[in-house]
Formats: structure tokens, sequence, C-alpha cells
């Protein structure tokens, strides 16, 4: 067979990646063997060796892959062999493909090894390695290298991923997972589960949480008896259906070209998982895609139910059903023969533009009036409730840190070049179609294009800013949804032939924008992926991780710790029960799934709502929570273990812990002593301190 060469442009690029790939997972590598021994320069010599080992074998590769690109008769000859062998394996091909297309996945994942190689360039070698031998052995009987089969095991694999690294939390451990997770659980369970509680019936629980987001995560509690494990389970799920789903009804249109409809979808899961972005948002965006192109009949009441929900999950999300209803009816249209949209198209959308706001704005404000729950107008956070007519008041009792837009220790690359990398090459190619006339749209639509997008931008990163926020990029949540809206449309009208047809000829520069366009959002389920259930082999790990102790390791202990730790804490609950109330500050899902018993539960003073009153300095709420703790109201309080050193804003979330510190930390330290600290699983037990105390000083 008669192979093309490659390009000159191609030849280059091709070995700078190959360069740059190598050299990163040979300092990764150099990252893993450093530190495991005394033998020289901190190697141990069996790892020195192994160092030693990958680097020749990455120095061999990069060697034959530049030969090999150099000398177009041997990349020929190279070709037509593999061709050959392709040929003769048959079918047996693509359960190769299939096992080289899950090897990442098993690995990381699924093996101790998945702890040790958390460098970001040596698992993207890995999967990148694997990738490119299953294009190889799934592309066409006269193709090397397909384009299209290319571009689809790219988003299959990263789909894959994703998947894995969104439920990689499910399990049946008793303990948070994280800084909040197990209060996260106690919130969900309180709209249906709230009988699991020793509570009065007749009393109102407070919930840091939105009734939409209560509504959506809680739902598994409608489920008697429901455990731990599967309540995980369905959060990871929320996490992946909800976004696939969007994608599913977006693309629509493909759902007869079923392999292309699900890329599709998986696409739009693995572009929206960047933010990540709270699913009751992706749900309301998924009333509105069904809108779309629908008969108002259906439409109407969709955008309004969109519009509602959005209300009562959160408040900044309010306009957006309004706005993408907008955008993409009438990016969507086609002009007519004069270039303009039809008089028919405006006011199509001008009518559901509206019932979008009216759902959104209005018609919350119509239900608050008929019902006697005053907190059914708003959004309460920490006894605060939110409306449109103290909004700039709410927002303006938290700082807003605008150095977080910035590269620095909360999140690595900053807001900017974080949205920058996740957006920037989408970005590109909208506006590549539109100004080469793939995309052909007129300046109407244009400006429905770029004038969300610009203030769902300004939004974005204003909230992200806020004291609390800049940890990643979920406040960007109604700019990625608008984007991926606007690539639907794009792909729609002209998108798809620019990608089957030109793309394939398009300068190589052009192609990685769209490769990048498919490799960035992967990126952090890749190295999200991993175990946490290797504690025995903890000792071993830490040499391999530079992890300061096995605490920062992240296992699960074992399952002996997990049960003295559950018999330490009920002991001290039942000798504390008769001499006060048992208040949980932390770790409530203790109480939700029974992992302690004979608790009356205490809603007041969980820890979301005490950092977020900290962070807004709120003094009444906490001159009663300073009250309670001088008046011993809590004979046992359950939390995590209080460190009480302040830190910079070169620390990770450091003005956060100044708050937490201030307002909660000291305070409590100074009423009550420590009990006892369980660190295998993050819990400190506190008891009120004996005699007068004077915490003045302690006090903000």
């Amino acid at each position: 067979m008669n192979i093309p060469p490659l390009r000159k442009t191609e030849k280059s690029l091709s070995i700078f990646f190959v360069i740059a790939i190598l050299f990163g997972s040979c300092v990764d590598f150099f990252d893993i063997a450093q530190g495991t021994g005394v033998w020289f320069a901190g190697f141990a010599l069996t790892w020195a060796v192994i160092f030693i080992g990958y680097c020749l074998f990455c120095l061999t590769i990069l060697w034959a892959v530049v030969y090999v690109i150099l000398h177009d008769r041997v990349y020929a000859s190279i070709v037509n062999k593999a061709l050959a062998y392709r040929s003769k394996i048959g079918n047996f091909r693509w359960l190769l493909a299939l096992l080289l297309a899950v090897f990442p996945l098993w690995l990381f994942q699924f093996t101790v090894w998945g702890i040790v190689f958390q460098g970001i360039f040596i698992r993207f070698f890995i999967w990148i390695l694997s990738v490119f031998f299953v294009v190889v052995l799934v592309s066409r009987e006269n193709e090397f290298l397909s384009w299209e089969r290319f571009l689809a095991t790219l988003v299959l694999t990263a789909g894959v991923f994703s998947v894995a690294a969104s439920l990689r939390f499910v399990s049946g451990y008793p303990f948070a997972l994280g800084w909040s997770e197990g209060n996260r659980l106690w919130d969900y369970s309180i709209m249906f589960g709230r009988g699991r509680y020793d509570y009065p019936p007749d009393k109102d629980i407070f919930v840091l949480l939105e009734s939409g987001r209560q509504f959506v995560g809680g739902i598994l509690f409608l489920i008697p008896g429901v455990t731990i494990k599967a309540v995980r389970a369905w959060v990871g799920l929320l996490d992946i259906l909800p976004y696939l789903l969007l994608g599913l009804a977006l693309f629509r249109s493909m759902s007869k070209e079923k392999l292309l409809w699900v890329l599709l979808s998986l696409w739009v899961y693995l572009f929206l998982q960047q933010g990540p972005i709270h699913p009751p948002l992706i749900i309301s965006a998924i009333l509105v895609v069904l809108a779309w192109r629908s008969s108002l009949w259906i439409a109407i009441p969709l955008i309004l139910i969109s519009g509602y929900f959005t209300n009562i999950s959160r408040f900044t999300w309010i306009f957006a059903p309004a706005i993408w209803i907008a955008l993409l009816e009438l990016t969507d249209a086609l002009p007519g023969m004069n270039g303009k949209v039809s008089k028919n198209t405006w006011v199509r959308v001008s009518t559901l533009f509206g019932f979008g706001l009216f759902g959104g704005v209005l018609l919350p404000q119509i239900i608050k009036f008929q019902q006697t729950d005053a907190s059914a107008g708003g959004i309460s956070f920490g006894g605060t409730q939110i409306s449109l007519e103290n909004l700039p008041e709410v927002i303006a009792e938290q700082a807003l840190l605008w150095y977080r837009l910035f590269p620095n220790s909360t999140y690595g690359p900053g807001i900017l070049l974080g949205l920058l990398m996740a957006t920037g090459p989408l970005l590109f190619l909208l506006y590549y179609l539109i100004q080469k006339k793939y995309w052909a749209i007129n300046v109407w639509q244009k400006s429905f294009v770029a004038l969300p997008l610009l203030a769902f931008l300004a939004i974005g990163l204003v909230i992200s800013t806020k004291i609390g926020g800049g940890g990643d990029l979920h406040n960007m949540d109604m700019f990625l949804i608008s984007l991926v809206f606007s690539a639907a449309v794009a792909w729609i009208h002209g998108g798809r032939q620019w990608l089957e047809v030109a793309a394939r000829q398009a300068p190589i520069w052009l192609r990685m924008i769209v490769v990048a366009v498919l490799i960035l959002p992967a990126l952090v389920p890749l190295r999200e992926m991993r175990s946490f259930s290797f504690d025995e082999q903890a000792s071993w790990l830490l040499g391999l991780t530079d992890a300061p102790n096995e605490r920062a390791l992240d296992m699960y202990p074992s399952q002996a710790v997990v049960d003295d730790s559950l018999e330490a804490i009920q002991d001290e609950i039942d000798r504390s029960i008769d001499t006060g109330e048992i208040l949980f500050i932390d770790q409530r899902q203790l109480l939700t799934f029974n992992f302690v018993s004979g608790v009356p539960l205490v809603p007041d003073y969980d820890k979301k709502v005490l950092i977020e009153r900290a962070l807004a300095s709120n003094l009444d709420y906490f001159s009663r929570f300073y009250d309670d703790l001088s008046n011993k109201r809590f004979s046992l309080i359950v939390t995590q273990p209080l460190n009480t050193p302040r830190k910079g804003s070169d620390d990770q979330f450091g003005e956060e812990n100044n708050a937490w510190v201030k307002w909660v930390a000291d305070p409590l330290l100074c009423y009550y002593e420590i009990q006892q600290t369980l660190s295998d699983v993050n819990v400190q037990l506190l008891i009120p301190r004996s005699g007068d105390l004077d915490c003045s000083k302690e006090l903000p």
C-alpha cells in the first residue's frame, strides 16, 4: 500500500509532543523513586535501577519515534507491516483494543500503582500510548490512524475515566470522605428522611442547602433503610447521569446515528465536568433543551418549570433558563434571503424568554404569597433570607479575594488561566467557524452568542473570588453550559461538516486544537482516578509518594480501626447523654445511618453553617453559640480535629482557615477540652472544661 509521508510540520510537532511527554514522565518517575532510601541522593538501590531503566526506555522510544518520523521509507514500511498484522489477527483486534482501552482505568483505579503513579505526565503517557494502539487496531482497513476513530477513542476512554473518578468514593465507610461530605449527606436526608432522627416532628430543621438541591440529592432517602454506600452511589451517579442526559437531549437530532449521539453526549459530560456543575442546574438546562425546537404548548411549561427549579435551587441561577432558551432558539434560526431572522422566530424567542423570566423571578414570589412558610420566597443561608431586594447586602457581607483569579495556592492555575485552559480551544473553534462562514449567522445571532457568554463570565468571575470559593471552576457553571449550547448549534449548522471533511485537510495546528477540546477535559478525571483500599501497604507507599504521614495517603482505615473508633464515640455518648445535649458539629452522617445510637438530634451549629457565618463575621449568630458553650449546654461535642494556627494567602484556603480559627476553633477550645482525638478517622471529642471560665480574650 502506498503510504503518504508526513508533512514537515506534522513531523516537527509530533517530535516535540513526544519529547515533552517522555521528559515529563521521567520527571514524575524521579519524584517517585527519589526519597525511597539512602543508597545515593535519597534513592534506594532498587528504585535507582528502576528509574534509570525507565529513563533508558523513554530514550529508546524517543530515538525510535524520531528515526521513524524522519525517514519516510522506514515510516511507510512500519505502517504497511502494522496494517498486515492487523489484517492477520482479524476480529481478535477488537478484543485486544478493548483490553488496551481499559488498561489505564484498571491500573489507576483498581491497583496500588494508581496511588504511586500520580504525576499527570506519566498518566497521560500511559493513556495516549493506549489510545495510539487502540486507534491502530480499530481503524478502517485502508487506514493506519483514522482521524474520526482517533477522536472517538479519546472521547470514549476519557468518558470512562470520568465515570470511574465520579464513583471512586462509593463505599460503606462510616466517616466523612471530605471536609463537608458527611454533613452534606445529612443535609440530603432531611427532606425525605427526617424520621431517621430523634427530634420533635413539629419542629423545623434548618439545613444550609436550597430545597432544589435537597430534593435531587435526597430522593434515595425515600427508600427505607437505605445505606450510606447506596447514597454515595447516588451522589456519584448525579455527577454522571444528568450530564449525559443533557448531551443526549442537546444532540437528539443525531439520534439515528447511535454511536455519534453517544460520543457527543459523552463530550458534553466531559466538558461540563470541568466545573463541576451542581446537578440541579444541569437538570434545569435539560428542561431548556427539551423546550428548544418543541411546540410552544410543550416549550412554555418546560421553560416555566426550569425557571422555577433554578430559583429554588440557587438564587444566582434564576435568569439562566430565559437566557439559554433565547440563545438556542435565536442562533438555531436560519436567516432568510435578506440575512435577517424571521418575525415568527422573534415572537417565539420573546415568548419563551418572557416565560423563562416569569418562572425564575415572578412565579416563586406568587407561590410565596400563597404559602404560610415565609422561607418559600428566597434561599436561606445561615438564617439570612436572600431575595432580589437584599441580594447586594448579602453579597457584600463576604470579602472578595481577587488574587484567586490568578495562580495561587488554593487553585494552582487561578480562575482565569484555569478557565482559559478549559474553554480556550473551544472558544477559538467557534470563532474560527464563524469567521470562515462554516457557521453562518447574522449580527443579531452573533450578539446572542457573545452577550450571554460575557454576562455569565463576569458573574462567574466575581462569585469565584468570594471568600470560600475559587477552589475550582464550579462557579463558572452558567458560562460553561452556555458555551456547550453554542457549540451544539454550531455543530448542527456547519460544524459537523467542517470536522468530518475540512478538518482532515486543515493545518496540523488546527487539528491539534480540535484534539485539545477533547483531551483537556480528561486531565482532571485522569488524575483523580485512584483506589483507597490499600491501607495494609501504607508504610510502603509512604516512601514512593513522599506523603508526610499515612493519613495523608487518604486510605480507608482497617475495619478494626473503624470499629474501635465507632465504639469509642458510642462510649463517650453513653457517658455524656444524661448530663447534657450531644452536638455533632461534624460527622452527622453517623446519626443519619445509625452508626451511633441513642442520640437526640441537635440541628444547631452544623459546621457548614458555622463556616458560612464566620466568613460573613456574623456576631449575632455567634453570640448565641458562645452563650451555649459558656452555659455548657453540650455535654459532648463531636467535631473534626481543631487546629488553631493562622495562615496566609500563600496557604490553601488561608483566609477561610483564619475565619474558622477566629470564630469557631479558638472559642471552642477555650470553653471545651479535648477528651479524645481519633486521628485515623478525623474525629475529635470535646467535653466542657470545669469551673468558671473567662474566654473573653478568645472571642472575636
